[in-house]
């Protein structure tokens, strides 16, 4: 029988440190690292991440979802749904995992390690949900809150901006329509510097009040800016009021 390649004996001891937690419980740490590819070569048997991974997934549904609820009050559901998504994509996890360095702590069979696995994206998204309910069993809801919102912290600035929108003119637009039935306007208030390398600066007004200022290389990318600064503007002002 094949045997599945073993992290550094002080492999769980670095990786720990790294996460800036601790487990009681060794063993479920263990259970996050391990590639389902192992149960194929040592039989069904053989526990993997899989279940941990379905666990992980809803926990950083939930913190995520609560956090962007309690931040966000001025964002209806589909800005906030769209924000979500960001944050918990697959190309975000894997990059979350990578940063942690998962995947040289992670259990794979000889013939997966052979073929890439362990930098394998999916693999490594899938593991990163998996430590995350590992967490979960181990401290419960509010050391895997915890742990979720440090993480998160290093990539999108604790929350404390709405992640950057594919849309925010969209956004904008669906945010104003809420109260009005007008549309913001766009117009080019200066194009500086030479024909290869302009600046664009643009205004968004709406009822006639100028909402905010972009800069950008092309008036698109200026009307972009734009809208995201009087995203963030009407934003605070509800938080003001609140």
């Amino acid at each position: 029988m094949t045997t599945a390649l073993k992290p550094p004996a002080t492999g769980h001891e670095e990786l720990q440190a790294r996460l800036g937690y601790v487990f009681r419980d060794p063993a479920l740490l263990q259970l996050a690292l391990t590639h389902p590819s192992v149960a194929h070569e040592q039989g069904p048997a053989m526990q993997t991440n899989q279940r941990l991974e379905f666990l992980g997934d809803a926990v950083l549904q939930l913190v995520l979802t609560r956090e962007l609820y309690e931040k966000f009050p001025a964002f209806g559901e589909g800005p906030l749904t769209k924000a979500r998504a960001k944050l918990v994509n697959r190309r975000t996890l894997a990059e979350r995992a990578r940063a942690l360095g998962l995947g040289t702590h992670l259990i794979v069979s000889r013939g997966e390690d052979l073929h890439g696995g362990r930098e394998r994206p999916s693999a490594l998204a899938d593991t990163y949900e998996a430590l995350l309910g590992a967490v979960l069993l181990d401290g419960g809801y509010e050391a895997a809150r915890e742990f979720i919102l440090r993480q998160f912290q290093a990539s999108f600035g604790g929350l404390s901006a709405i992640p950057i929108l594919e849309n925010p003119k969209g956004e904008l637009q669906e945010l104003l329509q809420a109260v009005s039935p007008e549309a913001p306007q766009y117009e080019v208030a200066s194009a500086t510097g030479p024909d290869h390398d302009r600046i664009f600066e643009c205004i968004v007004q709406h009822g006639g009040v100028e909402l905010a200022r972009g800069r950008g290389k092309s008036k698109k990318a200026a009307e972009s800016e734009a809208a995201l600064a009087a995203l963030a503007a009407l934003r605070a002002k509800k938080e003001g009021k609140s």
